[in-house]
């Protein structure tokens, strides 16, 4: 399997579950400018990342991908303890990341300069750090009692790693949420989670 990927972003996700699969993998970083480049354009169209080829396979969309790493390497329990209830259990919170804690940091990302009013896009910035701390307060009264977001390690817990790592850039508060913090630093101790950060050049 190979991930393109940018250093720090949603694809960090998908590069720390092939960490913990144990198997071997190989990671592209690459630019903002290299993602709208020709080349990359025919792996993905949309001129993003994540992205991943497995063989003659290619795969786009970070839930997706991330699934897919899951079902490839059962021996990595990735997807919680094989019952129904669990697999979805993962995949609630994998959601919750992937399409409630994301989509808000659009604002934060530039998504509203195209407003053209300064007034109105700090409004939406406003809002969206607002919300986000709601957010981050359900996931960190969820983890009372809990290493995980679903129960044991999955695909869903660096997802919301790298959305907490997003919250010190762009000004989100999560002063207050120890449960948070004790999860952070759950991920951040992890020797998969170490390398990944190393390989992109993050701390």
């Amino acid at each position: 399997m190979k991930l393109y990927a940018k250093p720090g972003a949603c694809s960090l996700a998908d590069h720390i579950a092939l960490e913990w699969t144990g198997k071997p993998y190989e990671v592209q970083l690459i630019t903002a400018a290299e993602s709208k480049q020709p080349e990359y354009l025919k792996i993905n169209p949309a001129g993003a990342v994540p992205a991943l080829v497995d063989g003659d396979f290619t795969l786009t969309q970070n839930a997706a991908i991330l699934g897919y790493i899951a079902d490839q390497h059962p021996q990595a329990r990735l997807t919680g303890d094989g019952s129904a209830q669990s697999r979805a259990e993962v995949y609630r919170w994998l959601a919750f990341a992937n399409s409630d804690i994301h989509p808000n940091y659009w604002p934060l990302f530039g998504a509203t300069a195209y407003l053209g009013d300064e007034a109105a896009i700090e409004q939406t910035k406003v809002a969206a750090r607002k919300k986000l701390r709601g957010l981050f307060e359900r996931a960190d009264a969820h983890l009372a009692g809990r290493d995980w977001l679903a129960g044991s390690r999955s695909i869903a817990d660096p997802y919301l790693y790298v959305t907490m790592r997003w919250a010190g850039i762009v000004g989100v508060d999560l002063s207050g949420l120890n449960h948070l913090a004790a999860f952070r630093q759950r991920m951040e101790a992890d020797p998969g989670v170490q390398h990944a950060l190393k390989a992109e050049g993050l701390h």
